[in-house]
């Protein structure tokens, strides 16, 4: 089969790989459309450690059910599916509590590290275990669905606390995550969303998405401008999608007293935590990390047109033309947001 690999950091081919091979409760997946992420453009340099080459990257992905192993049940050749980016073991005592993103022995396609190697999907088939798929609704094209791994991501995000209808939200970051979380706060019916970014052009696409009030955070100070929109009150909950020390001091100042301050950007494997305005006033930190069986709830926002994905695809192109966007992308002089490689 041909596949896009990252041969060495900074370098990407379109090649002939075997096929791979599946086991007894395993399906092989011809991929239909497989979507860069941004983990991808950074993994592709090294910057992050988890893309070692030689390794087929690639998680946010859909296609058709090839061929299923002796053991499969439930699932045909010919199903129209995605699948989870985290293989979990279902066995550990997280998976057995249901939360299958701290499942201890945790893989994640298209991720080369210390303790793993995982081929993706930039490549016409690849295997899963039965355990991760989820069947694509009647009018969830392929390129739709290869969303659904970065909307999981936002929808667990949202579902770490509790959303008032009369609550202010902070969304910090609107790059991809911080898009599809405007979207999922305004699904679960939050009164005010605040979208922060240094883009102009994404903060426009926020406000089309469902963002009440935008602001260029090189324009203003944020802090400030959260207290005027809220009478001098702040948010209610912040979202912070980005990562940074800029993004971080700008999340604690702009939330409330004893309120909740979700982390889910991670560009920076460390930053500084204002602790003194997290102590005195008594600010909840909730990491959230990846998503935990929401595939089935995206799967069905995107159907029923409750949440925009079409808006956040860029463009769509052969998998044998990879190499020349992930360059384009790891420019960043183009404003794309979802680029989808289609085998």
């Amino acid at each position: 089969m041909k596949a896009l690999v990252l041969v060495d950091y900074n370098r990407l081919e379109y090649r002939d790989v075997p096929t791979p091979e599946i086991g007894p409760g395993d399906v092989l997946i011809e991929v239909k459309a497989c979507g860069i992420c941004g983990s991808d453009v950074h993994g592709m340099d090294g910057s992050t450690g988890r893309r070692r080459p030689p390794v087929i990257m690639g998680h946010e992905a859909a296609g058709l059910i090839a061929r299923v192993g002796r053991d499969v049940r439930d699932w045909a050749e010919g199903g129209r599916v995605t699948f989870d980016s985290t293989i979990y073991c279902g066995e550990c005592r997280f998976c057995r509590t249901g939360r299958i993103n701290l499942c201890d022995n945790r893989r994640v396609l298209g991720v080369s590290c210390d303790e793993y190697r995982h081929d993706g999907a930039f490549a016409e088939y690849v295997a899963v275990p039965q355990r991760i798929l989820a069947r694509l609704p009647d009018g969830v094209s392929f390129r739709r669905a290869a969303l659904v791994e970065p909307l999981s991501v936002a929808l667990h995000a949202t579902g770490r606390v509790k959303i008032g209808s009369d609550d202010t939200a902070v969304v910090i970051g609107a790059g991809m995550i911080g898009l599809l979380v405007v979207q999922t706060l305004r699904a679960a019916g939050c009164r005010r969303i605040v979208a922060v970014d240094i883009n102009t052009d994404r903060l426009q696409l926020a406000h089309k998405l469902g963002a009440d009030e935008i602001l260029q955070a090189e324009a203003v100070d944020v802090p400030t401008e959260i207290a005027k929109i809220t009478e001098g009150r702040q948010a209610d909950i912040v979202v912070e999608a980005v990562g940074v020390a800029a993004a971080m001091h700008a999340a604690v100042a702009s939330l409330r007293k004893g309120g909740p301050l979700v982390l889910v950007g991670n560009v920076s494997p460390e930053v500084p935590l204002p602790l003194q305005a997290v102590v005195t006033r008594e600010l909840t930190l909730y990491g959230s990390c990846a998503s935990s069986g929401e595939y089935p709830a995206c799967l069905d926002m995107i159907a029923r047109g409750t949440v925009d994905v079409d808006s956040l695809i860029s463009a769509s192109a052969p998998l044998a033309d990879g190499a020349s966007w992930f360059e384009r992308l790891g420019r960043g002089n183009e404003n794309l947001m979802k680029v989808i490689l289609e085998p």
